[in-house]
């Protein structure tokens, strides 16, 4: 059967508009990725080229966070970022892990302004890492402190006698792999591992000492890991105002940053759609956000800390209803 031309023209409408539909269905999905993202990972697209303020949250236990680093970094090195908020929440951790934040925050405070905002905690190298600011704000109830180091290692003599378990080994000197669990501890093994953490709270004391209208002596009574509430922390000059992140946008205002501009979050690379979908569902079963997990939520994964620790564990939780 012979195809009219009115027939071969409206075929070839319908044609072009399908193409356009297609193209502009292309575009919106396209349009719709991009906000996504811009959304998701503000630090990643679209805000390289828009000034603002930067935010990046430090929370619960601090270890040797590359990636923590490398995103610390590219903030120094953005034009955009006028100011940093640095939002503490955590216990403390590894003293090397604070020790390599606490140099990267300098680098990046030798650049731009930058504060630290604490929210419930900043204790131990949580609070070493704050210092490294040139402003702490903290809450009313913040707890805020713990200055010192510690080792700890369990004694499982007892429960090795009582199992039956015999620990066999042979090694170049008495102080090799020493403390073990498999073995008591001796007053050499004790003196070499205190050596080490008076070492390490000289260094620790000396951090505060620099970073805070302190003096050496007023900072060593301070030091004996004790914690404070916010209010007790002002008064002990630890922190150098009560309140949160506008309090924090005020002062980084007297630098000269815009108090206008936008608070980004600045949040790890690998976040991604799943992420996002994995805290909503989380959020939506009252379940712990953005790439936490049970066991840190609990704090248990202090107890796979090794090495020497600035950390504040309490026996309980504190906590008002």
């Amino acid at each position: 059967m012979a195809i009219r031309a009115d027939d071969i023209i409206d075929r070839r409408r319908l044609r072009r508009k399908l193409t356009f539909w297609r193209v502009a269905t292309v575009l919106v999905a396209g349009l719709a990725v991009g906000a996504a993202a811009t959304w998701l990972f503000g630090q990643e697209f679209g805000s390289a080229t828009t000034s603002h303020i930067a935010k990046v949250k430090i929370e619960g236990t601090i270890t040797e966070n590359e990636e923590l680093l490398a995103r610390l970094e590219r903030i120094r090195k953005s034009p955009a970022v006028k100011g940093v908020i640095l939002s503490i929440d955590s216990p403390g951790g590894t003293t090397a892990g604070g020790e390599a934040i606490f140099d990267e925050v300098r680098l990046l405070a030798g650049e731009k302004p930058v504060v630290a905002q604490v929210g419930t905690l900043a204790a131990s190298a949580g609070y070493m890492i704050a210092s490294a600011t040139d402003h702490i704000v903290a809450r009313k109830s913040s707890i805020v402190g713990s200055i010192g180091v510690l080792v700890q290692f369990p004694d499982l003599t007892g429960l090795m006698d009582k199992v039956g378990i015999k620990l066999e080994e042979i090694k170049s000197s008495p102080l090799k792999a020493e403390p073990s669990p498999f073995n008591p501890t001796t007053e050499e093994e004790r003196a070499m591992i205190r050596r080490m953490i008076l070492d390490s709270y000289d260094w620790f004391v000396g951090i505060v000492d620099e970073r805070r209208p302190l003096s050496r002596s007023e900072v060593t009574a301070l030091a004996d890991g004790s914690v404070f509430t916010g209010r007790q922390a002002l008064d002990r000059k630890l922190v150098d105002s009560l309140g949160g992140e506008r309090e924090a946008i005020d002062w980084l205002a007297t630098k000269g940053v815009d108090s206008k501009l936008k608070v980004i979050e600045w949040m790890p690379k690998e976040s991604g759609y799943g992420f996002f979908f994995a805290n909503a569902l989380a959020k939506s079963l009252g379940m712990p956000e953005y790439g936490s997990d049970l066991l840190k939520e609990l704090g248990a994964d202090r107890i796979f800390l090794d090495g020497l620790l600035s950390v504040w564990h309490p026996d309980s939780a504190i906590f008002s209803d």
